[in-house]
C-alpha cells in the first residue's frame, strides 16, 4: 500500500486502508481515514487541528547521534515495514508500530545477504551498554543494603546518578519515546508501564538526592541519607531491553525460509540477443520475449516454453515427481527447475514477480505475517492493566497524602512510587519470547526446525496432518526394486546387460539401476554403438548382443511385440513402479521396476501420531496410482494426489473451513505454500510445543500474579494491619526477582527431552 496522504490517518499517523478503514470523516473537502473509531472522535472534536499534520508522514522515532536516520538514503529505504502484531501498520522504512510499539520489520526479506538489521543491532548495542553500567551499578546499591559501602554515602548517590542517567537516557530512550507517543496517542501499552516505571524511579531519585529533607525520618539512613533507587530504573531498562533483543532476533528468523526460496533462483541468464551474440545478464534483466540458452546441469532462470533442443528437467522441486521430465519444442518449463544433460533453447514468457517462483514465496510471506495469539497476551492485558495501575498509583497517592501520618506527602509519594516500579512489566514482556527462544533452539538441536513462532502454540492444537508424499514418506530418490527375467536369463544376467548398456546415460533412472547393479556385485563392461532416444529409451551392444532399454514406445518403435510382459508391466506400475522393458536381439528379455522407496522410520512415525489422535491426509502431485499404492501401505486413507503447487494450499485452506487444525509434513518448493498456510510445518515438534507453551503459561502466570499481588502490597494495604510499608527498593528487588525466574523458567526448556 502506497503511503500517500489521502490513506494516513491525522491523529496517530498510521497507514490505513481506504477499503477497510475502521472510521471515515468528510472535512475539508475530503475524506479522511481513521484506524480505529477513537482516532476519528479526537479527529472530529478539532479537525482543524490535525488536518493540517495529514501530508506529514508516519512519525517514526528519531536516531540517536551515530546512528542512520530513517531519512537518510539506504539500500532498503524503499522496502515495506510492517507490524507483526497490526499488519494494516506499513510505512517505508524502519521505525516503530504507532498502535503497539513494536519494532516493525520487513514485510518481504530480501534475496541477498543483508546486514543485521539496524534495528536489532541499535537495541543490542543499547543493551550491553546498559549491561556494563547497571551491572557495577547494581553492586554499590546492593553492597549498601547489607551495611557496607564502597563509597561515602555523601557521594555514593551521585555516583549511581552518573551510571543510571546514560542508561535511562540513552539505553532505554527508544522505550521513553514509545511509551510517550503511547500516551499522546492514547493507545497504552507495554512500554506505557516501561516508561513511567523507569521515569518514575529515576524522577523519585533525582528528588531524593537533591532535596532529601522532604522526606520522613524512617526513610533515611546513617548520615540522613534518603535511599536512591537509580538500580532500580537501570535494571528496569536493561531487563525489557533484553526482552526486545531477544522477540527481534526470534522474529528475524521467520524470514529464513523465504530467503531460502529466494536463493533458489539462479543469478544470472544466458540471453541469446538478435544478432546471435550470446551473453550472461541478470536475471532481473530478462525480458518477456527473450531467448534463453540452457546448458547441461544449469537451473532454469525464468518460466517460459521450449523453442530448440530436448532436456530431460528434474522438477520434483515443483511437481514433487522424482523422476525428470522430457521436454521438447513446445512444452512448458519452470523457473528452479534443473537441467538434465541435454540443451536448449527457450523462450521467457513470465519474468520477476510473474515466475511460478516468486507466487510461491508471495504466498509464503502472506501466510507467515500471522503471529502466535498467545504473544498478544501481553499487550492485551497491558492495555487494561496499564490504566489500572496508573489509577492504583493516584489512589495510593491521594489515600496516604489525606490519611497517613506525618510527612504524609513523602508517604504519598514513595508509596505510589513503589506501585509504578513493582508493576512495570519486564516480566510480562520476557514470559513469551525468551520461552520461543529457547524452545527454537533447543528444537534445532535435534533436528526439529520451526517455521515461526506460531508453531509453538499450534502444534499442540493440531489433530489433521497433511503429508507430501515425495521426500517425506518416500526417500525422494529413484531406487532399483524389481528385476524380472523372461525365460533363459537370470536377474543378474539382465541387469548386467540393463545396467552396462545405462553406463552411457546419466539419466536419474541410469543411476538407480547402476547402484542396483552395484548392490548386487554385477559387473559392467563397456557398451559398444550406444544410442539414446529422447523420450523413449537407450540401444546399444553389450557383450556382442543388441540390447533395447526402455518404455513401450521404444519397443513399438522397433516392432517388437512385449507380449506377456505387457501385463506383468502394467501390474508393476499400479504398484507405483517406472517400468523400463528390456530387449536381447529382436526378442522380450525382462522388466526392471524404478521406484521411490517408504523412508524405513515413515511407518514408525504415522502410527505413533494416529495413536496421538492425529488424522492424516497424503498430498502430493504424483499420479494417483502411485499415491495409492504409498498409502494402502502405510494405512493411509485420505489421499489428494495430483495436485499441482498452486493448488495445495487450498486444499489446507478446505480442511481449514471444515474445522481442522492442520499441520503438513513436507519438504520442497512445491510445499511451500501449503507449508505456509498450513498452521504449522511439522517434523517432530509436538513434544516440543507441549512444553515450550507450558512454559510460556507458566511465565505468564508468574509475571500477572506477581503484579497482582505486588501492586496492593506496594500501595501499602499491610501498613495498618501489620505497619509494614514495600518501599521502592524492595519493589525494584521484587520486580528484578519475576525478570530472572521467567528467564530461568524458560532456560529449563533446553533440557527438555524429545
Amino acid at each position: 500500500m502506497n503511503q500517500s496522504p489521502e490513506n494516513v490517518d491525522p491523529i496517530c499517523g498510521m497507514t490505513v486502508d481506504p477499503s477497510t478503514a475502521a472510521a471515515r470523516r468528510e472535512y475539508g473537502g475530503r475524506t479522511w481515514y481513521f484506524c480505529c473509531a477513537g482516532c476519528a472522535t479526537k479527529f472530529q472534536a478539532d479537525p482543524e487541528k490535525y488536518a493540517g499534520s495529514a501530508e506529514a508522514a508516519p512519525p517514526t522515532e528519531e536516531a540517536p547521534a551515530g546512528e542512520k536516520k530513517p531519512s537518510e538514503p539506504s539500500p532498503d529505504a524503499k522496502a515495506t515495514y510492517t507490524c507483526p502484531m497490526d499488519p494494516e501498520v506499513r510505512q517505508a522504512g524502519h521505525g516503530s508500530c504507532p498502535k503497539c510499539g513494536m519494532a516493525l520489520e520487513r514485510q518481504m526479506p530480501a534475496a541477498e545477504d543483508e546486514e543485521e538489521d539496524p534495528e536489532l543491532r541499535a537495541m543490542t548495542r543499547r543493551f550491553w551498554v546498559g549491561v556494563v553500567l547497571s551491572a557495577p551499578l547494581v553492586v554499590i546499591a546492593m553492597a549498601h543494603m547489607v551495611g557496607r559501602s564502597f563509597f561515602p554515602q555523601t557521594s555514593q548517590a551521585w555516583i549511581e546518578l552518573s551510571l543510571a542517567t546514560p542508561v535511562v537516557f540513552w539505553c532505554g530512550w527508544p522505550l521513553l519515546v514509545r511509551g510517550g507517543r503511547s500516551i499522546i496517542t492514547l493507545k497504552l501499552n507495554m512500554f506505557t508501564l516501561v516508561s513511567i516505571g523507569v521515569s518514575a524511579a529515576w524522577g523519585y531519585s533525582i528528588v531524593a538526592t537533591v532535596l532529601p529533607g522532604i522526606f520522613p525520618v524512617s526513610f533515611r539512613g546513617e548520615g540522613g541519607m534518603v535511599a536512591v533507587y537509580f538500580e532500580a530504573a537501570a535494571m528496569i531498562t536493561t531487563l525489557v531491553l533484553l526482552g526486545q533483543v531477544l522477540e527481534q532476533r526470534a522474529r528475524r528468523r521467520t524470514g529464513t525460509a523465504i530467503k531460502a526460496l529466494l536463493g533458489l533462483s539462479p543469478k544470472t541468464a544466458r540471453v541469446i540477443r538478435p544478432d546471435g551474440r550470446e551473453e550472461d545478464v541478470p536475471l532481473e534483466q530478462v525480458q518477456i520475449g527473450n531467448r534463453v540458452r540452457v546448458r547441461p546441469g544449469e537451473k532454469v532462470p525464468v518460466d517460459g516454453k521450449v523453442l530448440e533442443g530436448r532436456s530431460s528437467v528434474d522438477e520434483s522441486m515443483i511437481s514433487g515427481e522424482p523422476i525428470p521430465v522430457e521436454k521438447q519444442p513446445g512444452d512448458k518449463i519452470i523457473g528452479v527447475t534443473v537441467n538434465g544433460t541435454g540443451s536448449f533453447i527457450m523462450e521467457s514468457q513470465r519474468v520477476g514477480s510473474d515466475t511460478l517462483l516468486a507466487q510461491i514465496v508471495q504466498m509464503v510471506a502472506e501466510a507467515q505475517r500471522s503471529r502466535a495469539p498467545i504473544q498478544r497476551i501481553a499487550d492485551v492485558v497491558a492495555g487494561f492493566f496499564v490504566p489500572a495501575v496508573v489509577l492504583a498509583a493516584a489512589i495510593t497517592f491521594i489515600v496516604w497524602a489525606i490519611f497517613g501520618p506525618a510527612p504524609a506527602l513523602a508517604y504519598a509519594i514513595a508509596n505510589a512510587v513503589a506501585v509504578l516500579i513493582i508493576a512495570c512489566p519486564c516480566a510480562l514482556g520476557l514470559a513469551t519470547p525468551m520461552s520461543i527462544m529457547v524452545g527454537v533452539g533447543r528444537g534445532a538441536q535435534s533436528g526439529v526446525l520451526i517455521k515461526n513462532a506460531e508453531v509453538l502454540e499450534i502444534m499442540e492444537k493440531i489433530d489433521t496432518l497433511v503429508v507430501d508424499k515425495t521426500g517425506t514418506l518416500t526417500e525422494g530418490r529413484p531406487k532399483l526394486v524389481s528385476v524380472i527375467p523372461a525365460e533363459g536369463l537370470n536377474e543378474n544376467g539382465l541387469l548386467r546387460l540393463a545396467a552396462s548398456l545405462e553406463r552411457g546415460s546419466e539419466h536419474p533412472l541410469a543411476a538407480a539401476i547402476m547402484a542396483g547393479a552395484k548392490d548386487r556385485g554385477v559387473e559392467l563392461v563397456e557398451a559398444q554403438d550406444f544410442e539414446s532416444v529422447t523420450g523413449q529409451g537407450l540401444v546399444g551392444t553389450v557383450d556382442g548382443r543388441r540390447v533395447l532399454l526402455g518404455n513401450r514406445k521404444l519397443l513399438d518403435g522397433a516392432g517388437i511385440d512385449p507380449g506377456s510382459l505387457a501385463a506383468r508391466a502394467e501390474e508393476l506400475r499400479r504398484e507405483g513402479q517406472t517400468v523400463m522393458f528390456v530387449v536381447v536381439d529382436g526378442q522380450p528379455a525382462g522388466l526392471l521396476g524404478v521406484a521411490d522407496p517408504i523412508k524405513d522410520s515413515t511407518r514408525e512415525a504415522v502410527e505413533l501420531l494416529r495413536r496421538d489422535g492425529v488424522e492424516i491426509v497424503m498430498l502430493t502431485g504424483d499420479s494417483r496410482t502411485t499415491a495409492e499404492v504409498v498409502a494402502r501401505s502405510l494405512g493411509i486413507e485420505r489421499v489428494e494426489a495430483e495436485v499441482l503447487p498452486q493448488q495445495k494450499n487450498e486444499v489446507i485452506k478446505k480442511l481449514q473451513s471444515e474445522g481442522w487444525q492442520v499441520a503438513m509434513a513436507g519438504d520442497g518448493i512445491n510445499d511451500a505454500p501449503a507449508l505456509a498456510q498450513a498452521q504449522v510445518g511439522i517434523a517432530k515438534a509436538r513434544r516440543l510445543s507441549r512444553a515450550t507453551m507450558r512454559n510460556i503459561r507458566q511465565n505468564l502466570f508468574f509475571a500477572l500474579v506477581y503484579n497482582l499481588l505486588g501492586v496492593p502490597l506496594a500501595a501499602g494495604i499491610l501498613h495498618p494491619f501489620f505497619g509494614v510499608l514495600l518501599s521502592p527498593i524492595i519493589a525494584a528487588a521484587a520486580m528484578t526477582f519475576s525478570s530472572l525466574s521467567v528467564i530461568s523458567n524458560a532456560l529449563r526448556l533446553r533440557r527438555v527431552r524429545l
